[in-house]
């Protein structure tokens, strides 16, 4: 076992493969990127996150689209292996016993960086408290404290119960795992011999800890009040020593611990730390851009063409910027390959007659309001004229609604009623149960991605970025990271670029769909039916330019230099 520990990653939720349901979205597969490309740097990380036995949910949509869960069952030691320790966390009265499983991300040159996976499923804890690391982002606020109180201070004593004494930084992706902080802080006031803790440990505690917040939506940050907060914790001392000053407006705030307990604190692109810096008052918060894992995201037929032409890429992401020099034929020939596994996989999934001829366009994010994913269907008309006259368009939609967002819901079901509206002019698909592998299909598959969210509400986005690895260019609104990687015309287009947008105006929508349209009939589809040279030319630099850059090779490597080792 591996002890030699410098850097604990710690998240609610990480993607490691299709199969093992322990994420919900674009948080885990970051989470999961990151980790891979610290085992291809040789770095000594270590990942913590909860089991999630019942996962997120199995979305089932019907004939209209209306979305049902259904709890995911899966053979947990078909995919993890069980480690030999154990530690007990105080929720309330009682001792609530933690085991933990591993999972091992080997990187390109075989270094492995160890993922523990935190179980209350143990015999000797109570009915409720076996059911605690099932649910991710499940229950009520009782249940998801009790959560996060096993995930920051449970994952902090199975670190020292798998004799992981010498880790240098604690990062906290996304403020779930802050209750870490009073962890540390009782071992700190233990070591000194201190009676009760107070704001000088939280000061010595601070240069231990690291911070990523991803979310610039208020409801996305964890709050509970404070009488559930003394309830759950009432024998966490130093929360309970502490209390005044990490409780604020009678309630706790897990990010406003995570911001007051941590020496560095990042958001996850140069927009979003302007973003975060507004929300979170005077606050140094800096930026790292966020990146997708290139190797694991690139198609089998691009990792084919890139490892021909470009020998280190895998290795020196980087590198990437060499597909300057691979020829027009040799990267549409890779996309086709890849674009017959998606159309395949839709016609068999949907039924949806899809043809492999006709320009494809992707949409997949989270089913919320303000990801807008109806902006395409302003006017349905229009977009049926730009078809018939500028040439023919499929499309591909998928993605899960929070089983609590009604209106999440209702937004797949409109795209099941106008899917049957425009059938006969534009099929349209949307595959239930969005995963990793999904995603790859897509990315990888479609001709072109469209990203419609209301700024600046997109804290960063990484579909674009396993799009562009793939060679498929971007129309996205200027938010998040595609501020950063559009270059008009070059490596995508832009869809607006004013701050006056983030409004959900009627005239807001109609304006940003306008120049949607005008950029698909006037310039991207003339170009992909008409001139596809100058179509794979810009495939080509969305490759050369941004998958270059926008990977979590480099992303890691700016967590090296900024935040960890510094």
């Amino acid at each position: 076992m591996n002890n030699d520990i410098s850097i604990a990653y710690f998240s609610m939720e990480i993607a490691l493969e299709s199969a093992i349901p322990t994420y919900s979205g674009g948080l885990g597969v970051l989470a999961g990127d990151t980790l891979r490309s610290a085992a291809d740097a040789g770095i000594a990380m270590a990942g913590i996150t909860l089991l999630s036995r019942k996962g997120y949910f199995r979305q089932h949509l019907d004939e209209q689209g209306w979305q049902s869960e259904e709890a995911v069952h899966w053979p947990v030691s078909d995919y993890l292996l069980p480690v030999n320790v154990q530690a007990t966390v105080e929720l309330e009265d009682r001792q609530v016993t933690v085991r933990v499983w591993r999972y091992d991300v080997r990187g390109s040159n075989e270094h492995v960086v160890p993922v523990y996976l935190l179980d209350t499923d143990v015999e000797g804890n109570s009915d409720y408290d076996r059911t605690l690391t099932d649910q991710l982002y499940g229950g009520d606020d009782y249940y998801r404290l009790c959560q996060e109180a096993i995930l920051g201070i449970g994952g902090i004593r199975i670190l020292r119960a798998l004799g992981c004494t010498s880790i240098e930084r604690y990062h906290m992706n996304e403020g779930h795992s802050s209750l870490l902080v009073f962890e540390l802080m009782a071992e700190l006031t233990q070591q000194l011999g201190d009676s009760k803790a107070t704001t000088k440990h939280i000061e010595k505690v601070r240069r231990q800890c690291v911070f990523t917040t991803h979310t610039p939506v208020a409801a996305g940050h964890d709050r509970f009040p404070a009488s559930l907060a003394y309830r759950v914790l009432k024998q966490c001392n130093p929360f309970k020593d502490c209390a005044d000053e990490v409780c604020c407006d009678n309630e706790l705030n897990l990010t406003y611990l995570a911001l007051s307990a941590s020496y560095y604190v990042n958001g996850v692109a140069k927009k979003h730390r302007e973003t975060s810096r507004k929300m979170f008052g005077n606050t140094h918060i800096d930026s790292i851009t966020n990146g997708v894992h290139a190797y694991t995201w690139a198609s089998d037929a691009m990792r084919e063409l890139f490892s021909r032409k470009i020998p280190d890429w895998r290795n020196d992401n980087m590198s990437l910027r060499y597909a300057m020099s691979i020829a027009y034929e040799d990267i549409w020939q890779a996309h086709q390959l890849a674009k017959r596994q998606l159309v395949e996989y839709v016609n068999k999934t949907c039924n949806a007659g899809m043809d492999q001829g006709i320009m494809t366009l992707g949409f997949a994010r989270r089913a919320t309001q303000y990801k807008r994913t109806t902006l395409l269907f302003t006017d349905t008309d229009r977009l049926k004229l730009i078809a018939s006259h500028c040439g023919p368009l499929q499309i591909v939609f998928a993605g899960k609604a929070h089983p609590k967002d009604i209106q999440g819901k209702e937004l797949i079901r409109e795209i099941f009623r106008i899917k049957n509206v425009l059938n006969n002019d534009i099929h349209i698909a949307y595959l239930p149960d969005y995963d990793m592998e999904i995603g790859r299909l897509m990315t990888s598959g479609v001709d072109l991605w469209l990203n419609t969210p209301l700024p600046p509400m997109e804290a960063s986005g990484t579909s674009g970025m396993k799009a562009a690895i793939n060679g498929v260019p971007s129309l996205s609104i200027l938010d998040g990271w595609w501020i950063e990687g559009c270059i008009e015309g070059v490596t995508g287009w832009a869809i607006s670029n004013s701050e006056q947008q983030a409004k959900t105006s009627p005239a807001t929508t109609n304006s940003e769909a306008d120049i949607l349209y005008s950029k698909l009939e006037n310039i991207i589809i003339p170009i992909y039916y008409h001139n596809r040279d100058a179509y794979i030319a810009i495939m080509r630099n969305a490759i050369a330019i941004n998958g270059s850059f926008f990977n979590t090779e480099r992303m890691i490597n700016q967590y090296v230099t900024k935040a960890y080792f510094r």
